[in-house]
């Protein structure tokens, strides 16, 4: 098996126990108001940690490209009209693949 293998086991094992600990956190602990707040900030920021590492790196380096930024632009365009999340996705691929057919990135 390869290290890549023993990575994404482990990391699966990892967020198998992770979502079980959640199921299994008492009442009491939920009910704190520090606790709570976490628990809704965390996926936001996780969520957006993704988006930006997904849209401006190629491999381990920066990587700025005109048309996978156009296409975060179009995709936050979109949810500040409150568009439905199909429609936000469509939005910011179909901006990046017209970049990329006018040769843009």
């Amino acid at each position: 098996m390869t290290g890549v293998w023993i990575a994404v086991l482990v990391t699966a094992g990892g967020c198998y126990a992770l979502k079980l600990a959640g199921l299994t956190v008492p009442q009491r602990v939920l009910a704190n108001q520090r606790v709570r707040r976490f628990a809704e900030l965390v996926p936001v920021a996780l969520l957006a940690a993704l988006a930006a590492v997904q849209s401006m790196t190629s491999g381990q380096s920066i990587d700025l490209d005109p048309a996978r930024l156009a296409g975060m632009a179009a995709a936050v365009v979109a949810l500040l009209l409150r568009a439905p999340f199909l429609v936000v996705i469509i939005a910011a691929a179909a901006t990046a693949a017209a970049l990329r057919a006018f040769g843009v990135g």
